[in-house]
């Protein structure tokens, strides 16, 4: 079992028009490479997808990943609703890590 803090994170664009889960074990690097686009191709990239606007934090990566899963099966709504409870103007919250 990896007892290293890991997060789950939801980008979006400035518009808000699509959302992206993912899975990290460092959130401060991974934003970094969102934000600057390290790798090009990707669905963030392509979409513009920089802006974190939630994030929790598990005890292991497995935990993660589970959580990752939950919310990607999530209505569209959920995923509003549970983000307005960490975040209710949709800041960056990229900047304050």
């Amino acid at each position: 079992m990896n007892d290293k803090i890991c997060a789950v994170y939801i980008l979006t664009n400035y518009k808000k028009s699509t959302f992206y889960i993912g899975v990290t074990s460092d959130l401060k690097k991974r934003i970094f490479e969102h934000k600057n686009k390290i790798m090009k191709d990707s669905f963030t990239a392509r979409y513009n997808l920089d802006k974190l606007i939630y994030y929790e934090l598990t005890e292991s990566i497995e935990a993660a990943l589970n959580r990752e899963k939950q919310l990607k099966r999530w209505h569209r709504e959920w995923k509003i609703n549970l983000i307005r409870q960490m975040n209710p103007e949709f800041n960056d919250l990229g900047n304050s890590l």
